[in-house]
């Protein structure tokens, strides 16, 4: 964080004085009236002037996407990063030629990035954020595969009348088979392990 200390003849001056020096606004900074200062006899004798303390609060989207951005440059790839953000969720979408590197074997490098960039975005953040990273639109490819994936046990527990444990995934991938499967009535999904082991089980459901 940036921190300034400035002065003037009242508060808002101070804070005036200090948002020109930082060259930044108000509503990227945190203020602390150090003292308020002292109008002194007919506005000349006892005059104490005010302090502040301004601090610049790093924007926690800006501060993710540096990171990523460092990544991506130490990883020697050059890639285009869109943001989007929806209320705490927040996209990440980038794209380049060397794009599959970040992506990595079944998407492994890219769930690891992305809890990565979610850390530092919470870091700065008063509110939790919620970080999605994709690149390439490889999500869209990926829940298409997953929904696949979970038809296809779904109709093995039904024949075997066994439950099926899936590999360990990210939780936004198990709610896309939690979802996919909400619709099969001779069918249930819990989730078991601890992160970042937790994994989904297709189970049938025993009629009576």
């Amino acid at each position: 964080m940036k921190l300034i200390t400035a002065t003037g003849q009242n508060v808002e001056e101070a804070v005036e004085s200090a948002l020109a020096q930082l060259n930044t606004t108000r509503e990227k900074v945190e203020i602390d009236v150090v003292d308020a200062g002292k109008r002194g006899f007919l506005g000349l004798i006892g005059n104490r002037k005010a302090v502040v303390k301004v601090t610049i609060v790093p924007d926690p989207i800006e501060e993710a996407l540096m990171f990523l951005k460092s990544v991506c440059n130490k990883m020697d790839v050059e890639s285009d990063i869109s943001v989007k953000r929806n209320g705490k969720q927040v996209l990440f979408q980038l794209s380049g030629d060397k794009i599959a590197l970040l992506i990595g074997k079944r998407g492994q490098t890219l769930n690891s990035l992305q809890y990565l960039v979610q850390l530092v975005a919470n870091r700065y953040s008063k509110q939790y954020l919620t970080v999605l990273l994709d690149a390439e639109d490889y999500r869209i490819r990926r829940n298409e595969t997953l929904i696949q994936l979970a038809e296809r046990m779904a109709s093995k527990a039904i024949k075997t009348r066994k439950s099926i444990s899936l590999e360990p995934m990210p939780s936004y991938e198990r709610k896309v088979i939690h979802t996919a499967l909400m619709n099969y009535p001779k069918i249930k999904t819990t989730s078991s392990g601890t992160e970042p082991y937790r994994h989904l089980i297709i189970s049938p459901i025993e009629r009576s």
